[in-house]
Order: C-alpha cells, then structure tokens, then sequence
C-alpha cells in the first residue's frame, strides 16, 4: 500500500471515530416567536402606567430601602445578561408575605418580601428574578393580549386602538396589565419558556440553575398559605426541574458561585420586617376608598379573616365569617356579602351548584365545556377569554375558566360595569361536575382574589 492511501485510510478512520463518538452539543433554549400589536413604545407605556398603579395599590418599599437595594443590585447582575432586546428593567419590593413575583411589560419587576424571606440561598433568589426576566424578554403579557384582542376585534379597530394606547382604551377591550389581571396569569409554556430562558441567564450570571427548580419544588411540597398565590399566576409546565436539567446538560460544566454577604445580611434583615398579607392589603386599601363607595363593597363586608364552613351534601367549604350563605345542603348555593347577593342576582361572591352532562362518562374537559355552552345559553353577553387551564383542586385534577359579562353594579355614571367571572369546574358524584363561579365587577375582581383562592384551597368533594 502506498504512503498516500495509508494517510487517507488514517484520516478516513479518524473522521469515521469522531462521528460515531458522542461529542458535548452546547447549545441555548431557542425563544419562541409570535404574533405581538404593541410597539416598543406602546409596551413601555403600558408597563409604566401599571407599574404607576401597583404603586398606589401595593405597599411597595422605597427604592432607598436596603432590601430594594440588594435585589436592584442582584437585578443588574441578572438582566446583564437577559437576551433579545434590552428593556429598561427597574426591580421593586412589595412587603406582602406571600410567595410571589410579577414582571409588567417593558421591564418592571416586583418581587414579594415573601420570597426573598423564603429563599435559602441567593441562586434560589436569582432563580426566581431570571424567570421574570424571561417573561419581559419574550414580551408574554402584550403577545397574550395581543391574540385575545384578534379574536375581539378586527386587526384595523386593534391598530387604531394602540395606535392612541392608554390604559383607559385598553381597559375598554378587556386588557389590563395590574398585578393579578388576566394576562399576568401565564400559560405553562409561558412558564415553560420561562424556566429555561431563566436556566440561561443565572448560568450566565454564574448562578447554578438547577436552584430555580429547586425553590419551585420545594413550594409546591410546602403548599399551604404560601406556595398556592406564586402557583396561581406560574402554573407548573410539568416536570420542571427535568427540563432545567436537560437544559444544563446542553450547557459547558463550570462552577457556580455561592451566596454574597449581602445576601447574608439581608436575609438576617427581612427576619424582623412583618410583611403584609395579600388580604391585609386588600382591606387596606377598601379602608383608603372610604366606607361606602359607589360600586364597590362597603368596608364592613370587605371579606373577613376569620372563616366559617358550610357542610353541603356535595361538598364542604370555607368562607368569610362576614359573609352569608344563600341556599342549603341540598340546593346550589351563592357565598358572598349580604349586599352583593339578590334572589335574581349575585355581583359579589361565589355561585357553588352541580351539572349533570349529556354523557356522565364524558372527560372532565368535555363535560366543562358542554356546562359552558349551558351557561352561556342563560346568559348570551358571557365571553370566555383566553384558554382554559387544567389546575388541581384538594388534589383532584379540575378546570379553570376566566370569563366577563356584564355586572348588575353600576358605575358612577349609571352605566353597567364589566364583570368578571371565574369558573372552576371539579369532578363529583356519579359523572356530575361539581362547580364554582367566583364573582365580582372586573374593578374588584382583584381584590377579592385572594379570598377567592382561599376558599377554592378550603374546597373539598365529597
């Protein structure tokens, strides 16, 4: 054999070896592309007139506070390296104890005291702010209402809108960018994009990853008062810390750095700060309004914290001890203030009944959407909006639906206002659905919300 062909049976040999070997792939979690009506510009004002709400609503620390501070400091370090376009992020403390965080379009952060009293370590922190990154930089809020805005309105009406963009114009079409609003609830692959756009940015960041999903974990394990209000907007996308560990595979191994001390002394600050819970808030704030405001709940039936329970025969439930129940153990019932609750009417509160499908063997999704049709037969002004979403109710698998209507309430003016409803459907007895429709007008919807968690979270079928 001559000195040529055993140089290219060599170099043949070495390429056939090195395509059968398993090489390392490093590579990063493509972002995902979709549809979005809202400019730069137009994103920016919407995130800064919310932003300029939760202000007014939410005890948020002063931007001189030691603890905003830190997590504006943590802040830069994360969003340094965010990828795609770089929005003006601008971190904020709310003192409210639940677990929680919440990013508005164009870059505002709030992060719950809660969490960071919660957090063991700073990678679990920084996990938690690289996910909120991670929804500004895919622009989930305005991409959500963006395709709930097409399916309302024709594209030339949608333009015009955005094209004078203010929150009042929006809040016409149903679009609201507040803390708890509709499209600040994600979609698990929201939550999905999320969490591995997040992956990338603390590895960059010198954050291990893997701690995002571990702090997840551990709050879906606690559950309790704590875990449930983070989960109501961050739905589980379904084996989390699976995917940021397939995630991390892709990435080059390093080491990752450990807790600053000022995480150490911030830690040892947040112990002694008493932060406020979503409810003491919320009373707060109806207080502030005054005792009677037109619209509104009067103060004495704002929801109070102590409970009472209702024993149906279907079901049992916990509820303000302020509040009334309309009904018995055998009827459906209605849960709300005495004010908001009328034998033809409920504004406030909660509608709890029974359905029996065409087919009692029908799946749960089938069977919800045959009550919805039933619903909206009764009443034809009820739109849906958005996608309904599989949640868990005393560990039961159960549906959740947002809708709005037209409230009985009427505003200053005289005029009906928009109603929001939330309709939970739960297996029951025999094929039946078992279901609950939480009420209010969309101004008040929010406020009531923790309630309305609360007793969904006290919900049991018998």
């Amino acid at each position: 054999m001559s000195a040529h062909n055993r140089i290219f049976r060599t170099i043949a040999l070495f390429l056939a070896v090195c395509l059968a070997a398993p090489l390392p792939v490093f590579a990063r979690y493509r972002p995902t592309q979709g549809s979005n009506a809202f400019s730069r510009e137009q994103e920016l004002q919407a995130g800064q007139e919310a932003s300029a709400d939760v202000l007014k609503k939410m005890p948020v620390l002063p931007d001189g506070d030691p603890v905003t501070l830190y997590i504006q400091h943590l802040g830069a370090q994360l969003t340094a390296h965010a990828p795609g376009e770089q929005w003006p992020y601008h971190f904020r403390v709310v003192n409210q104890k639940e677990i929680n965080a919440f990013a508005l379009p164009g870059g505002p952060i709030f992060v719950n005291m809660g969490t960071i009293q919660a957090a063991d370590n700073e990678a679990e922190l920084a996990g938690v702010m690289a996910h909120e990154i991670s929804h500004v930089v895919q622009r989930h809020a305005t991409r959500a209402a963006t395709k709930q805005m097409n399916v309302q309105m024709p594209l030339q009406i949608l333009g015009a809108l955005l094209g004078r963009s203010t929150v009042g114009q929006l809040a016409a079409a149903g679009i609201s960018f507040g803390a708890g609003s509709y499209f600040m609830k994600n979609s698990r692959q929201n939550e999905s994009e999320a969490d591995l756009i997040g992956t990338d940015i603390m590895y960059d960041a010198g954050y291990n990853p893997r701690a995002m999903a571990d702090f997840f974990t551990k709050l879906e394990k606690e559950g309790g008062a704590n875990g449930p209000q983070f989960f109501s907007d961050h739905p589980n996308p379904g084996n989390r810390a699976g995917s940021v560990e397939k995630e991390v595979r892709t990435l080059a191994a390093k080491s990752y750095r450990g807790s600053s001390a000022e995480f150490a002394q911030i830690k040892q600050r947040v112990v002694g700060i008493k932060a406020l819970t979503a409810q003491e808030i919320a009373a707060q704030a109806q207080q502030q309004q005054g005792q009677s405001v037109k619209g509104r709940l009067p103060a004495a039936e704002f929801p109070s914290r102590s409970v009472r329970t209702f024993n149906h025969n279907l079901f049992q439930i916990s509820y303000p001890e302020n509040w009334r129940v309309f009904g018995d153990k055998t009827s459906s019932v209605n849960i709300g203030p005495a004010s908001g609750v009328s034998e033809s009417a409920i504004a406030y509160g909660v509608l709890i009944s029974d359905f029996q499908p065409e087919n009692q063997n029908a799946p749960l999704d089938a069977a919800t959407h045959e009550l919805l049709n039933s619903l909206r037969q009764s009443n034809q002004d009820m739109k849906q909006v958005g996608h309904d979403e599989d949640i868990r109710v005393s560990g039961i698998n159960a549906k959740s639906v947002d809708l709005i209507a037209t409230s009985p309430v009427k505003d200053a003016n005289g005029q009906p206002q928009r109603e929001r409803d939330w309709l939970v459907t739960v297996p029951g007895r025999n094929g039946n659905l078992t279901y609950l429709v939480f009420i209010a007008p969309d101004s008040d919807f929010n406020t009531l919300r923790p309630t309305f968690e609360q007793m969904l979270r006290a919900l049991r079928v018998k």
